[in-house]
């Protein structure tokens, strides 16, 4: 018996390690069947930091009819050094005609920097993960990369003289936060590009190509793969959020073989989450699907995916923008509510100074969302979006009546904007109902229909709403009490205890 017993044992140690030590392939099927996950798509809110080189001028002339790409201050060295316009004329100004990009480098000191308070902000702000630019665009590194082609132009040997990316990685995980390293796999100086209207196809001119340009055969195998190697080595990040990947093929960048080595290898394989960024692969394959400054359509609960937007235009600090430039508080709880009620997580943008300081006005706003969340949380984090299938043939057929949007499928009808008042999350067998806007006595909710006795209350409010459900038609009534008695702002959650059982289409 004791025989039989052990083998059962042995038997199942087998199979479940089998199952923990799937071997995953240099393919896009097998890298594609590793789930995302499930601490990323419980978490629902991150910080994105923007933080480098660039926040030493940390300027760039807002066009603000035009595009928010234009509007990026981390694309100093192209935005404003290698193109006529304002922000050169402003580079002219204050640098001279004749100063160079590295020439920054050294103003980059970070002297006030205090990791600690970075990572208590990001924690009261309620954010459950961080992700810092461990290397831009420039090819500036903020840890001291053993690459030989980041000599002298990491932050160990020129600069703040400190690894960042240590520093900050260790205050963040103190305070229980997940740590995620953004990698850029181009650089500006070594990168071709099949844009128009750039040097001899690359982004600068020729005078800096060949001072600084990593040969073709060495970038990819020689610098881009090792430098990602040596950041999961040693510093084991939760996330990998590459980016500078649209010029290139997932081939070039042996994208699928770094892959297949990271679900194989990493000291924290199982934990490791990545976006879809790896060569023209977007929303096909790689992790959670990548999303920047994409307020509408295509979503749905299908895949995980991630919002990224800053607070105001620029993901680095721009000392050009202005208060009007910033987004409220409520604006950026409302994207929250909106991307979380749509399926995704929301990481936000702060950009430092170059002597690395959040400036406050993005410190208030993170303590705002904090506080909301504080009250909130419970239908933010862990959640699952739901798609209410009645609203949605509401939105199909109030399009089908607009003559120029015949065409339009019942899935793009059914997608929601960063307008809309309500969204639905539920956890186990509990709803809630997001709104960005306080009912003055009724919320009516279509294509739902509760049965009685069930508990309806207003996260942040000592008050237990009626209800009345018919016909798959919800109608919650709220009383009406003094304004102090509702502890939330800007939006609002009402839970219904096991108001999930029955979702339709959940």
């Amino acid at each position: 018996m004791k025989i039989k017993f052990a083998c059962l044992v042995l038997s199942l140690f087998i199979t479940t390690t089998g199952i923990a030590q799937k071997k995953y392939e240099p393919t896009w099927e097998s890298i594609d069947s590793r789930p995302v996950p499930q601490w990323f798509q419980d978490a629902k809110f991150g910080i994105f930091i923007h933080w480098g080189v660039y926040s030493v001028p940390s300027y760039i002339y807002i066009n603000r009819e035009g595009s928010v790409y234009d509007c990026y201050a981390e694309w100093y060295e192209i935005l404003a050094m290698s193109r006529k316009g304002p922000s050169r004329d402003f580079h002219d100004k204050m640098y001279g005609k004749n100063f160079g990009y590295r020439q920054f480098a050294p103003m980059f000191k970070a002297e006030l920097w205090n990791p600690d308070k970075w990572a208590t902000l990001f924690k009261d702000a309620g954010a459950k993960y961080v992700i810092l630019t461990s290397k831009h665009h420039d090819g500036y590194t903020l840890w001291p990369s053993t690459s030989p082609y980041s000599k002298g132009w990491n932050a160990l040997e020129v600069g703040p003289k400190r690894d960042l990316v240590g520093d900050l990685t260790n205050a963040v995980r103190a305070k229980g936060l997940k740590m995620g390293l953004y990698y850029s796999l181009m650089e500006w100086e070594s990168t071709p590009t099949v844009r128009p209207g750039n040097f001899n196809g690359y982004y600068l001119p020729d005078s800096i190509i060949s001072k600084y340009k990593i040969p073709a055969d060495k970038m990819i195998s020689g610098h881009i793969i090792p430098q990602m190697k040596e950041l999961v080595m040693k510093y084991q990040p939760a996330i990998i959020y590459p980016d500078g990947d649209w010029d290139e093929d997932d081939e070039r960048l042996q994208s699928k073989e770094f892959l297949s080595w990271l679900y194989n290898n990493a000291p924290n394989k199982d934990e490791v989450a990545v976006n879809d960024r790896w060569g023209k692969v977007r929303g096909e394959h790689g992790g959670y699907y990548s999303r920047e400054y994409a307020d509408t359509d295509d979503v749905s609960n299908d895949h995980p995916w991630e919002e990224i937007q800053g607070m105001g235009y620029s993901f680095g600090y721009n000392r050009n923008e202005d208060i009007h430039d910033y987004r409220s508080s409520e604006e950026l709880i409302h994207l929250l509510v909106n991307t979380v009620g749509r399926g995704g997580n929301l990481c936000l943008n702060v950009g430092p100074t170059a002597d690395g300081r959040i400036p406050v006005i993005m410190e208030q706003r993170l303590l705002d969302i904090g506080e909301w969340l504080k009250i909130n949380g419970e239908g933010i984090y862990g959640t699952k979006a739901w798609h209410n299938p009645a609203e949605a043939k509401l939105a199909t057929a109030k399009v089908a009546s607009t003559e120029e949007k015949k065409e339009k499928s019942a899935a793009e009808a059914a997608a929601t904007s960063t307008n809309k008042e309500v969204f639905y999350t539920y956890k186990g067998n509990d709803l809630y109902i997001l709104t960005t806007k306080l009912p003055e006595s009724h919320l009516h909710v279509e294509g739902l229909t509760l049965p009685k006795g069930l508990k309806i209350e207003l996260l942040g409010a000592d008050i237990l709403p009626k209800y009345k459900s018919k016909s798959g038609k919800l109608s919650i009534e709220l009383p009406k009490v003094a304004p102090n008695a509702i502890k939330s702002k800007y939006a609002y959650v009402f839970k219904i205890t096991g108001g999930a059982v029955d979702l339709p289409s959940k």
